[in-house]
């Protein structure tokens, strides 16, 4: 499976506000690409917090990339995908309409009548994981439904989580000329944060979009390292 991690980061590095409130850090130039990207994937992965707090639908923008993705024999939206460990997606979340499958990555801590709702509520609940949903194995039981490119959107704590389980192949992030500050505000890669072996990345490209650069890097593998 490709892998590719997107976001948007202020130039200090910051997601959102310290609220966790949702920030627009780029613009329209900057959404079409990130259209594109996901019109591209067999799956759209984000964390149960992105889900509690922005709520997103995870479809496509562009009407255009619909029909294109079906006249190729694939759904009109890519598959969404929820890293929730213990099963906190309300039940009328707006990633859990028909208008795409979804996947619920849990972990057997997620209690067995909450995951028995979920999956009545339109979800198909994949178990990957004892306390807390562990990546690798959850995007493995996704390749198994036949996901072949995924792409995470975040948030920080997701990503920390996919680079920290060697999963990701590259990464885009695009820098908004805004300063957010703020220590408890989140970042790319929040989490408990590397302190050895931490991630190698190349810089692949440089795009100038709206008023800020899309950076573009390959993650570099261990065997690659080597």
């Amino acid at each position: 499976m490709y892998v590719v991690v997107n976001a948007a980061q202020s130039v200090d590095g910051k997601l959102s506000t310290r609220r966790r409130e949702q920030l627009a850090i780029s613009g329209a130039e900057d959404f079409d690409r990130v259209d594109r990207i996901r019109a591209a994937a067999d799956a759209v992965l984000v964390g149960v917090g992105t889900v509690l707090a922005d709520d997103p639908h995870l479809t496509l923008d562009e009407e255009a990339r619909r029909v294109e993705r079906l006249r190729n024999g694939r759904a009109g939206n890519p598959a969404r995908v929820v890293v929730d460990s213990t099963g906190r997606t309300p039940l009328d979340a707006r990633i859990l309409d028909d208008a795409a499958t979804t996947y619920l990555l849990v972990s057997e801590a997620a209690p067995s009548d909450r995951r028995e709702a979920l999956a009545t509520a339109g979800a198909t609940v994949i178990v990957a994981g004892d306390d807390r949903v562990d990546l690798a194995d959850g995007v493995a039981r996704l390749a198994d439904h036949g996901v072949d490119r995924l792409m995470i959107e975040g948030g920080g704590e997701v990503i920390f989580s996919s680079l920290a389980a060697g999963i990701v192949d590259e990464l885009q992030v695009y820098v908004g000329s805004v300063v957010v500050g703020g220590r408890e505000a989140p970042t790319l890669a929040d989490g408990e944060g590397f302190v050895e072996s931490f991630p190698q990345l190349r810089l692949t490209d440089v795009d100038r979009l709206d008023d800020g650069v899309v950076l573009s890097y390959a993650v570099e593998t261990e065997r690659e390292q080597d």
